[in-house]
């Protein structure tokens, strides 16, 4: 999956790595704002089982 991705990105070494590091600060960015809050609105990590 990184080789296909690594080939199908355009430019030399330096331009492929800013940008897999620019689509990686993207998939952190879609995950913090949407992705993560979706989840807690549907997981209980905040209820205490004792008490």
């Amino acid at each position: 999956m990184y080789a296909a991705l690594w080939r199908a990105l355009p430019g030399g070494t330096a331009a492929r790595v800013v940008q897999v590091l620019v689509l990686l600060v993207l998939a952190v960015a879609v995950l913090f704002q949407w992705v993560f809050p979706l989840l807690a609105d549907w997981l209980a990590v905040d209820d205490a089982t004792l008490g």
